[in-house]
């Protein structure tokens, strides 16, 4: 029994991860609380791709000429001059172009493990819309987590969960996360009472991400002592 009971009390973070990915690897122990950036990844090629200007300044032009050339370059692979483009355009203009290089140099910022400075990028950004806005603030909750800044952490998830509506694939996400926190800080009852919500609400993001949502609350129940 004693056996059983450590098992369901050991922190899950990478089993979370793992059934909200469905990827095979496994993340290595302590390298990262939580490594969830496939949605921010996501975005990011959507923006580089299908990101649509319009002139709005003389400066306008200019940002849009030198954010494609990052863009470029992250398409072809070389992330590290990506950045460094990302970050002239974010510090040299502020217009909606700046705002988008603010994003994109946080989430290779975050890739490379400098949450830090990606939490800066992210705070000049002004998350807006029920697709780009919640990613960002669920990477900047993701940043941090691995800072272990885990009230800001829940704050973030808080804003992004609220920005992204009534969509059912982000919504349960975020919550999860949300919940892996609460676990972490041993809030077991609130911890419940998020995975009981995506049981009773959310029954097709479990169906499709292959999420237990059953055996992540028995845990929680279990802990709570209920």
């Amino acid at each position: 029994m004693a056996k059983k009971q450590n098992q369901s009390a050991r922190t899950t973070l990478e089993e979370v991860n793992e059934s909200l990915t469905s990827a095979a690897q496994r993340i290595e122990d302590n390298k990262k609380y939580i490594n969830w950036a496939m949605i921010a990844i996501a975005v990011l090629a959507l923006l580089a791709i299908a990101y649509i200007y319009g002139i709005r300044n003389p400066n306008l032009e200019k940002a849009k000429n030198e954010i494609g050339t990052a863009d470029l370059e992250l398409l072809m692979g070389d992330q590290d001059q990506a950045l460094k483009d990302y970050e002239k355009v974010a510090s040299a203009y502020g217009n909606k172009t700046a705002e988008r290089a603010h994003l994109n140099a946080a989430i290779l910022l975050y890739e490379k493990g400098e949450y830090e400075k990606a939490v800066k990028h992210l705070e000049d950004f002004s998350p807006a819309g029920n697709l780009i806005g919640p990613a960002s603030q669920s990477l900047l909750g993701d940043c941090y987590v691995n800072l272990k800044k885990l009230d800001k952490a829940l704050s973030a998830y808080d804003k992004a969960i609220s920005l992204a509506g009534n969509n059912e694939m982000y919504v349960p996400a975020f919550m999860i996360k949300k919940a892996t926190v609460l676990h972490e800080q041993k809030k077991y009852a609130e911890e419940a009472a998020i995975y009981q919500n995506i049981k009773n609400n959310y029954y097709e993001y479990t169906r499709q991400m292959g999420f237990n949502a059953d055996k992540y609350l028995e845990r929680a129940n279990a802990l709570a002592g209920k």
